[in-house]
Order: C-alpha cells, then structure tokens, then sequence
C-alpha cells in the first residue's frame, strides 16, 4: 500500500518554515508498513490543490494532507477538498464549537464567532476530532482512494495521527510489516564503500534493498525490507548486516537504531567509566554541544574550552607564546597544548582539542582553509591527526565534529570490542 503526501501553504515554499510534518508522517507511515510513494509542497492555491489531489489519486491508496485548515481567508483546503468530492452540502458539528470554546477558556481568550466555520465539514467527511486544536480532521473515501486532511500545526496533526489516523488505518487494512538496519560508517565515501560490498549488494534479494545516506565525514548504509512474517524479515536483515561487518568492520561504528555516535560514545564512556573534556577553536563548542545532547552526560563530561581567539588560547590554556609564534594557532603543536591542558585542568580521562581554517580567510597562519588538527589526550600520551577537509565553511565545521568523535569512539572500542550490534 502506497501513500502520498501533501503540505500545502505559502510558507514552506518561501523556506519561512521547514516541513518537518512530512518527515514525520513517512516515519510513522512506514511504522505500520505503509510506504510513501511521494512528498509534495504546494501553495494555498485553490487550482494547485486540485491538481495535485487529481495527481495523487491516480499514485496513491493514502493521500494525507497537512496545513490550510483555520478560520481565516487564506485557509482555503476545506472548501477545495469539498469542490473536488462535488460535495456541497455542509454539516454543522455543535460538539466541536463546545470543544473549541472550551480550549479558548481554559486559554484565557476570548472566543470569536469566527471561529464556529471550524465546525462546518463536508457532508462525505468524516469527523477525525482533533484534542489538542481547534480544526478537526477529515477523513474522506473517493474511488477506492482514501483522503485525509490534517492541520499544519505540528502537535496537533501528530495528535490527529497517533489517536485518530494510525489506527483507523490499521483497523482497516492488512499491511505488511516494513523493517529497518541502519549501519553506521565514518572515515569513508559512499563509492569505496560500495566498492567493498558490491556482491552482497548484488546478491540482495528482491524484498531488500540497500540505500546509501552520505553526509560530512559519515555515511549511513540503510537496510530495508518488506514481507509478512516480521520475525522472517528481521533475521535475514540481521544475516545481511553480519555480511557487510565482516567486509568493511574497520569502519562501522554501530547500528543507528537511535544510537547516533555521540550517543554511543557517550554509552561508552560511562560503561568504561571515564570522563571527557574538550577544548575547542574552529567548532567554536560545537562538540560540546554534541555531547551534552545527550541525557546523562553529566556523567562523563567536565566540560570545555572555547578558545576561539589566539588570547582565549594563551590565558585559559596556557598555549605557550612561543609556540603559537613559532607554528601559529593552526598546527599540530598548539592543538597538543590546548588537548593537554584540557585534560590537566578538568581532570579528565580523555580530551579533545580542534583548531584549523574553516575559511574563507586563512588569518595569521600558514595553512590553507580546510586544514584541521584533532587532537586526543588519553593518560598514555597525546595523539594529533591533520586534515584537510576541503571547503564550504559548514562542511569544514562538521566534519571536524564528526571525526573527532570518530577518533575517540575508536580508542574507546579498544577496550570495548562487543560493543557493536
């Protein structure tokens, strides 16, 4: 079964507004075995709309629509989608005015006459109520197809599906069961990768299909497959990704199945019971940030340096004058000062410490932008790596977050190998 899915409003196109409704609907789609066939953004626009319910029905078993449901003028869906069903009659629902006046008391807000059209909803629709807004949701079946339209506001579409749609669609339908295996990979491009498991890709069977998800310094290998018999289905993912560890194991670190690798190195240095601190010039705390994402890592992480300037470096690290004369800030020497210091000062197990040039001005060094040096002080001595990780700015950046968590989670696994799967 094939779904399809429609945001409709001005501001997604403008990039006022990410589409985060979309990404989330898929996932939760994709849960009870339903595919996505397609994602659409169009404006609130009524020919727009009509076309593209048109286009869709003629794709799709699902189409779920989100946004342009409100009292306002410009929210034109509800009278759009009513002119495509040739539906004009209206029905009037009072428990929805008491609903709506209910959540304007409890607000403190006055309640506006204006806001009695929430109520009115085409005669073919069915009421999805809607518990934490003001607009219901519709549910329509047209031609063995089914519609449903849904408010853009985030919390209450994903209300609207978790109590409403999800189950109303499992109810009526047989699905199969849709898994996932995401490995994790990093230090490696997608086309060497590719390389080295070209015969287990080869080999997949037609119910398993293989994506790769590249981004700065990573590159997810995702697993996905498709049967009724879910035990079945997860043993031959399960064989599949033994296949690809036995391959290319010096890259992977773990399943993503919500581990992402801070997570992981996080999980890892509390299991070891080791602390971490970090000292930071190019990510500007971005690392940092990264780590205390995480809940619960108070556990292992002291805390960290920003030493973006060359007197943040001197004055809360004592990064030797001398040094940064002789070498400039950019350089394996002072980033093996300021990882040390870290350490010393936190009283840390481990420690990271990054400068480099993320561009587009190279300052008072003599490295070219892209350059970056990691490094990691442990309590047998300092390790320092130099990178050149190309250009723009942001790839720069991340990259540099990315593989100094890869270089940590590496000398963490040295003492941890069962860690992965």
């Amino acid at each position: 079964m094939n779904a399809e899915i429609i945001t409709i409003g001005d501001e997604i196109l403008i990039g006022q507004i990410v589409d985060t409704n979309s990404q989330w609907i898929g996932a939760e789609l994709n849960k009870i075995g339903i595919s996505v066939y397609q994602i659409s953004s169009i404006q609130d626009e009524k020919e727009h709309i009509l076309n593209a319910l048109k286009e869709a029905q003629e794709r799709a078993d699902i189409v779920i629509i989100t946004g342009g449901l409100g009292p306002t003028k410009d929210d034109i869906t509800k009278k759009t989608i009513a002119e495509y069903f040739n539906d004009t009659e209206i029905i009037a629902y009072p428990e929805v005015v008491t609903h709506i006046k209910n959540l304007f008391k409890k607000s403190k807000h006055p309640f506006r006459e204006i806001q009695k059209q929430q109520a009115l909803l085409p005669s073919k629709a069915t009421l999805l109520k809607n518990i934490y807004g003001t607009a219901p949701g519709m549910w329509f079946y047209e031609d063995e197809t089914i519609f449903i339209s849904l408010p853009g506001v985030p919390y209450e579409m994903k209300g609207l599906m978790t109590l409403e749609v999800l189950p109303k669609i499992q109810k009526q339908f047989e699905l199969p069961f849709i898994c996932h295996k995401t490995i994790m990979t990093y230090g490696q491009g997608e086309t060497i990768i590719a390389e080295k498991i070209e015969k287990i890709e080869d080999n997949l069977p037609a119910h398993i299909k293989l994506a790769y998800l590249p981004s700065y310094g990573k590159v997810r290998l995702r697993l996905s497959g498709k049967g009724n018999n879910k035990a079945l289905l997860e043993r031959e993912l399960e064989a599949k990704v033994f296949e690809i560890k036995s391959v290319i194991s010096d890259i992977i670190v773990g399943l993503e199945d919500g581990y992402s690798i801070e997570k992981r190195v996080g999980a890892l240095l509390a299991a070891q019971n080791k602390t971490l601190a970090t000292a930071e010039s190019i990510t500007g705390g971005s690392i940092a940030s990264k780590i205390v994402a995480v809940s619960g890592a108070s556990t292992y992480f002291k805390g960290s340096f920003v030493t973006y300037s060359v007197e943040a470096k001197k004055s809360m690290l004592s990064v030797s004058e001398h040094t940064i004369n002789t070498f400039t800030v950019v350089s394996k020497q002072v980033t093996e000062e300021m990882a040390v210091a870290a350490r010393e000062k936190l009283k840390t197990d481990f420690a990271i410490a990054v400068t480099g040039n993320a561009g587009p001005t190279t300052d008072k060094t003599d490295k070219t932008i892209g350059v970056v040096f990691i490094a990691l002080a442990t309590n047998s001595g300092v390790y320092v790596q130099e990178f050149n990780f190309g250009q723009p700015r942001e790839k720069v950046i991340q990259r540099t977050v990315n593989k100094s968590l890869e270089i940590l989670q590496k000398e963490l696994l040295k003492n941890n190998e069962n860690s992965f799967v």
